[in-house]
């Protein structure tokens, strides 16, 4: 069962130049995972330094292996550093009617 994973920043960069390679980084290589189907970034308007990304995966294994990739903690490393901020993540499957 698909699965979404809500990934929650909030940053006050003085350089974002720095910061958006990094995210951007991020994503191209989650787009390559195993079982990753879609995501996209959205920026808070009543806070602008708060940014969710949603992405969707086929299982949550799937993202849990990208989660727990060296590759992925690596880069993760430089933008919480950049940050000075913890980013939080939840996982969210649907609900039956």
């Amino acid at each position: 069962m698909p699965v979404q994973v809500i990934i929650k920043r909030k940053f006050h960069v003085a350089n974002p130049k720095e910061l958006i390679p990094l995210l951007t980084e991020l994503r191209n290589h989650a787009k390559v995972q195993p079982g990753y189907i879609s995501g996209h970034t959205l920026k808070n308007l009543d806070n602008p330094d708060e940014y969710l990304v949603v992405s969707m995966w086929e299982t949550a294994d799937d993202w849990k292996k990208w989660l727990q990739s060296k590759e992925r903690r690596d880069i993760q490393g430089r933008v919480d550093s950049l940050i000075g901020e913890r980013t939080f993540y939840d996982v969210f499957e649907p609900v039956s009617h």
